[in-house]
């Protein structure tokens, strides 16, 4: 799966991993995180976020 950084602040969503934080379980693509899904770091939207080629 592709992770995907925040450009304001460098988090990296880790599809592995989810977002525990917010009730996001592993396995759950960048894609299909809600619509109103923010960075846990910074809050940024998902529109700053870029995928990171491996």
């Amino acid at each position: 799966m592709i992770k995907y950084e925040c450009i304001p602040c460098g988090y990296i969503y880790d599809p592995e991993v989810g977002d525990p934080e917010n009730d996001i379980p592993p396995g759950t693509p960048f894609e299909d995180l809600p619509d109103d899904w923010v960075c846990p770091v910074c809050f940024a939207d998902k529109d700053q976020f870029d995928p990171i080629e491996e």
